[in-house]
């Protein structure tokens, strides 16, 4: 059983991950004259990364998801807001700091202390999770809600310092990483489940989505009362080496650094479950064995996971900007680019976590294949938007909102549930591969073309996790089409029906 687990994951894992290779190798022996040391380091990262993401992916199932189902379930059953609403806050804060793709964006913004910036886009995500679950109490509209606060965002970015619109916009998308979007969508299953409606399960949904504007708010707000320090970036470099020894010791080098990061990412979750089960939950020991066997499968997946591309992935993407910048068709850069897009979201943990869910809770009336799909060509589109905005210096207004505003016009013809599985689909389709590759792809080129990395290059994120707000809500459009053409049974029909129908709980 469990070597057949492990292999149905390696099967999916190589899959999702050996098309980027390809293209980065084929690039490399062809137009992309990329230094050897380099190449090598690439293909070390990919094989960590492999083994990394087949851990993450056994751990989630085992310890992440349980975890969030049953501390979810166990706060609301208490029907007290005094003890609801404070325990979703610390937990948003909690999970928020110990994101491993905040960690990386936070280092790559040199000009914002990386403590400030974190801590800022913590209290950000506690303060929305605090608001998602009133909103599942009270049963609010997620459009509604969507629509005030992303106006909100707008205008309070009106007001920003340019330096950091851009890196607002980017905290919101790599805050729900590897370790928020499992746990906190379980979360979201375990409050909604004891809701009793016909609907209830779908609330689930829109946590990612609610949870992804608090960030981009948090440091906006930050920008009017924090003067960044100086914001030259630095050119990401990989050490020149000779053989294999070398490439190794590189590694090993780069692998203490994430031991302690995780450690610092996972203990405090383990801490807070630990004291919860204590006081609260008293399960057995059989699936709090599983839990913890899960936890560990977790946090080895994500050490080696981050070490081969944080080592491997942010040199390679940085030089493959660098020098395609350098050629005299530098608009091949944008094709490229959406290649690249299309196939790295399938290398993104958080994808498959999002997918089984989806299918689980939609009796599968929306494909995990099909979402997938969707989601490949939105970051595509978005990467080439990216890139467009490299080479000429559009500011990143001209593309966030027209884009914001036909994603959030679309709420309004498409069934909610598609509404808020393209709005947590924009959360988590910019993680790690996104922090770690797209965007370090994206200052390679900038600089190497004279722009400005904090205006130019930042923002990549960004338009990675508004693109799949559209085409996902497109494919609600095609599923909606397809329903009153063939009328489904009646189990899917409820499924795609909405949020109606709302109890409250009483509290």
């Amino acid at each position: 059983m469990v070597r057949e687990k492990i292999r149905e994951k390696l099967n999916e894992v190589i899959t999702a991950v050996v098309p980027v290779v390809a293209i980065v190798l084929i690039l490399s022996v062809t137009i992309v004259p990329m230094p050897t040391h380099v190449v090598m380091a690439f293909l070390y990262g990919c094989i960590l990364l492999m083994i990394g993401m087949v851990f993450f992916t056994i751990g989630s199932e085992q310890a992440m998801e349980p975890m969030g189902k049953q501390v979810g379930a166990r706060i609301t059953k208490t029907r007290k807001l005094g003890l609801i609403l404070p325990l979703g806050f610390l937990l948003g804060f909690m999970i928020t700091i110990s994101e491993p793709d905040l960690q990386v964006l936070a280092s790559q913004i040199q000009s914002i202390p990386n403590n400030v910036l974190i801590l800022s886009v913590s209290f950000g995500v506690g303060a929305f999770l605090l608001l998602a679950m009133i909103r599942m109490v009270l049963g609010i509209s997620l459009t509604r809600m969507l629509l005030f606060f992303y106006v909100l965002t707008f205008v309070v970015a009106f007001f920003a310092p340019p330096d950091f619109l851009a890196m607002a916009f980017d905290s919101g998308g790599v805050t729900t990483g590897p370790m928020t979007v499992p746990f906190i969508m379980a979360f979201g299953v375990g409050v909604s489940s004891l809701r009793g409606t016909r609907h209830s399960s779908q609330d689930s949904f829109g946590l990612i989505a609610l949870c992804s504007i608090g960030p981009i708010l948090s440091v906006l707000l930050l920008s009017l009362i924090f003067s960044p320090e100086n914001s030259a970036f630095k050119a990401v470099m990989v050490p020149r080496i000779s053989n294999s020894l070398q490439l190794g010791g590189l590694f090993l080098e780069g692998l203490p650094e994430q031991v302690r990061e995780i450690a610092q990412a996972v203990l405090p979750i383990a801490i807070f479950f630990a004291v919860f089960q204590t006081i609260f939950l008293h399960l057995g020991k059989k699936p709090l064995l599983r839990i913890f066997h899960g936890i560990i499968c977790t946090y080895i997946g994500l050490v080696l996971f981050l070490t081969g591309a944080n080592v491997g992935f942010i040199p390679a993407g940085f030089d493959l900007g660098g020098i395609l910048a350098t050629m005299p068709q530098r608009w091949v850069i944008v094709p490229i680019g959406m290649l690249i897009g299309y196939f790295i979201i399938k290398a993104e943990p958080a994808v498959y976590v999002l997918m089984k869910q989806v299918e689980d809770i939609t009796d599968g009336a929306v494909s995990g294949k099909a979402l997938q799909r969707s989601l490949s060509v939105g970051v595509s589109i978005s990467v080439g938007l990216a890139m467009a905005r490299v080479l000429t210096g559009i500011h990143l207004f001209y593309m966030l909102v027209p884009g914001y505003a036909i994603a959030l016009l679309l709420t309004f013809a498409v069934p909610p549930v598609f509404t808020a599985i393209a709005f947590d689909s924009g959360g988590v389709a910019s993680g790690p591969m996104t922090a770690t590759f797209l965007l370090p792809f994206a200052m390679g080129a900038c600089m190497t073309l004279g722009g400005n990395v904090v205006t130019d290059a930042f923002g990549v994120v960004a338009m990675v996790a508004m693109t799949p707000l559209v085409t996902i809500q497109c494919l609600g459009l095609a599923y909606k089409l397809k329903e009153k053409q063939a009328p489904k049974p009646e189990m899917q029909e409820d499924s795609l029906a909405g949020f109606g129908d709302y109890d409250i709980i009483d509290l």
